[in-house]
């Protein structure tokens, strides 16, 4: 598997990594932790087209996308058709993993939408958690949030890690695994500030609105 991805992303550049994160996120067992830094070291190498730079963004934003593609596809079956149709009929023909399923839904019951964006910087648990998520019938805005706000700074991680180490690329995924739940935690923090400043801002307005004084 490992060396099919590396030539099909190597051959195909950023519409292989849409193919293949998406494919991750909806169920299929494909690892982000190859995928994303690849296709950092191939920005940093200048073969995907664009200027570095510029390719390093877009890997980061069409690895994102494509999560959120493939997320969006597995939470739609598991909401329509619930768990028992997923794991009967889609589990055997996407190849699901009956113990990987019930270890996303355990993680889901206990932290909640917290585990969709959590559940993007952990293995095992960002493949299946739109699954258990589709079943509780959470609102797509939120999802959708929750997906992005995890899988944004993940996948810059990724990139940026195999943006600077270039040709040594495997290593990013042993580097990055003890920093994941930190990543998680730094994410948490910023938008909680960036909520606070923004209650305040829309208080100020509209003590402004009903007093008239600035």
């Amino acid at each position: 598997m490992t060396q099919w991805l590396i030539s099909l992303v190597g051959t195909w550049g950023l519409p292989a990594i849409f193919v293949t994160m998406a494919g991750e996120s909806a169920g299929l067992p494909i690892s982000s932790e190859i995928v994303v830094p690849l296709g950092g070291a191939l920005a940093s190498q200048g073969k995907l087209i664009f200027p570095p730079v510029t390719a390093f963004l877009l890997v980061v934003l069409v690895s994102s996308l494509a999560n959120l593609a493939g997320s969006l596809i597995a939470f739609y079956l598991a909401r329509r058709f619930g768990e028992r149709v997923v794991l009967s009929r889609l589990g055997r023909w996407m190849g699901l993993s009956r113990g990987h399923l019930r270890l996303a839904d355990r993680f889901f019951s206990r932290f909640g939408l917290w585990a969709v964006f959590v559940g993007r910087l952990l293995p095992i648990v960002r493949t299946y958690i739109s699954f258990p998520a589709g079943v509780s019938k959470i609102g797509y805005v939120m999802f959708i949030l929750a997906t992005l706000a995890g899988a944004i700074p993940w996948n810059f991680a990724l990139a940026y890690a195999g943006y600077k180490l270039g040709q040594h690329y495997e290593t990013v995924a042993a580097t990055l695994a003890p920093f994941a739940i930190p990543i998680a935690i730094g994410v948490v923090i910023l938008l909680v500030v960036a909520w606070w400043f923004g209650r305040k801002l829309g208080d100020e307005e509209e003590k402004v609105l009903t007093t008239g004084k600035i």
